[in-house]
């Protein structure tokens, strides 16, 4: 068991922060784990299966939400404390990279600047949010969506206009 455990024979340089992305499945684990538990305490239960449409409203959402999230110029100030800005990336976005090498602080900036990590996270909410409040859920997913069609024909009309 200690071998598995061993962090150097993994990775000899020490690049990768295994003890705090450990750390962040623990408390993403603990976190399915606590809405699990609501949702049994509160008679609630999780559907036999979800409607397409539920699923692409939700894949959409949850897409849009990640980027906002994760990369959008106006939702920096959330991330700063755990990340640095390296670059404008156009279209409102911006390039950041975690700060420190290791810890709390450079676990949450890698998952902060990571769409497809932070995806997991929000993809979850969605889902707990269907179970817990459905209509709201949607609401703000429908909103979301809406925002995310907004901005692939801007793009589109830029990319037409040549700008």
């Amino acid at each position: 068991m200690t071998q598995l455990l061993d962090a150097s024979r993994y990775d000899p340089d020490g690049a990768v922060d295994l003890r705090g992305y450990t750390g962040s499945m623990a408390v993403y684990v603990a976190a399915v784990g606590g809405l699990l538990l609501l949702g049994r305490g509160t008679g609630r239960s999780l559907p036999e299966r979800y409607s397409l449409t539920d699923l692409t409203l939700g894949g959409i959402a949850t897409h849009k939400l990640t980027r906002l999230l994760s990369r959008s110029s106006v939702a920096s100030p959330l991330r700063a404390p755990f990340t640095e800005f390296d670059a404008a990336a156009g279209s409102g976005e911006h390039v950041e990279s975690s700060r420190g090498e290791h810890g709390v602080r450079h676990t949450v900036g890698e998952l902060l600047t990571c769409p497809f990590c932070l995806g997991v996270w929000v993809g979850t909410a969605y889902v707990a949010g269907m179970a817990f409040a459905p209509r709201p859920t949607r609401a703000a997913a429908a909103v979301l969506t809406v925002v995310g069609a907004s901005d692939a024909l801007q793009h589109g009309y830029s990319r037409l206009r040549g700008d």
